[in-house]
């Protein structure tokens, strides 16, 4: 469920119950993610009163037609009235998803929608490339319009340009962000730090153990209700899960890992020892000052340059 949908005194409560037996960081970030259409000034100032410093709405496109055939509730124009609301209540941490890929979506329609975005100045921008997975309605169904892969490649790297031309770092490869807005829950994900599932669903890493709640609410509910904690399913990685978790999730960012892990994942494994050196002579891995990174490149293909690290 995204958040917004909570009034803001059922949110306040919430994160009231989190403060009780926990020791919030002062500036701690604290994000809300909003669907344009549940904005309003009256719910944006009940999160500000209530401890949320950052905002992440999700726009996923400034096409009007587009929105409509994603299901989407809003408009472009709404979007944007949403961003300045926000910006009036006080927020000065903002970010934006987007999506590329889509249906009907070509080049220049996807430099419009960049152009567009950055034009009302976010602090951060999400991009993701459209996948049609298996449990989805386009996933089963198909869906007509649905651009060339040479399209989609030709999209992404228009946005690493002009996102780069505007002032955004490029510090994931599905993310952006001005000088000192990353988002920092997220790095706690890139870096395979720990942390706590909280509600239906939620997946949580403690040690070398992964867990996730149950999805249902009735059985979430239920769990409570014995002082059972409502996990469904538990997985304790070995080390060389651990390992490979670390690199993959650490070469999704800029800041890259340090090359005495990868040194590790290719001790006696000639093979990917092999990928490895073709990746490097490729433009799409660099290794410098004792750290290895992606190149933009490498961040295009890392979905198959991960699959040689598992």
């Amino acid at each position: 469920m995204t958040p917004s949908l909570l009034a803001a005194d059922e949110l306040a409560g919430i994160l009231d119950r989190i403060r009780a037996p926990f020791r919030v960081a002062t500036g701690a970030e604290i994000t809300v993610e909003c669907n344009p259409e549940s904005v309003t000034r009256e719910t944006l100032r009940g999160y500000r009163g209530a401890g949320v410093n950052r905002l992440s709405l999700g726009v996923q496109s400034v096409d009007d037609a587009i929105l409509v055939r994603l299901g989407r509730l809003h408009t472009a124009e709404e979007a944007r009235r949403a961003l300045e609301a926000a910006r009036a209540e006080g927020f000065s941490n903002l970010s934006i998803d987007l999506m590329y890929g889509l249906p009907g979506l070509d080049v220049p329609g996807w430099r419009r929608a960049i152009d567009t975005v950055l034009d009302w100045e976010p602090d951060h921008l999400s991009a993701y490339g459209l996948t049609l997975d298996a449990g989805s309605r386009w996933g089963g169904t198909g869906v007509d319009g649905l651009p060339h892969e040479d399209a989609v490649v030709a999209q992404y790297w228009e946005l690493a340009g002009v996102a780069s031309a505007r002032g955004f770092e490029h510090y994931e490869i599905s993310n952006y962000a001005r000088p000192g807005f990353r988002s920092r829950h997220n790095q706690i994900y890139w870096r395979a730090a720990e942390y706590l599932a909280a509600g239906p669903g939620a997946c949580g890493f403690v040690g070398d153990v992964r867990y996730q709640n149950a999805k249902p609410l009735t059985r979430y509910c239920d769990s409570l209700e014995r002082s059972a904690l409502p996990i469904e399913s538990v997985e304790r990685l070995s080390p060389r899960q651990r390992l490979a978790e670390r690199l993959i999730l650490g070469l999704r960012t800029a800041d890259g890992i340090p090359a005495a892990w990868l040194a590790e994942r290719l001790s006696g494994d000639t093979r990917l020892r092999g990928h490895v050196d073709a990746w490097r002579a490729q433009g799409l891995l660099r290794e410098a000052d004792g750290g290895v990174r992606l190149t933009e490149g490498g961040f295009l293909l890392s979905d198959a340059l991960f699959v040689e690290l598992l």
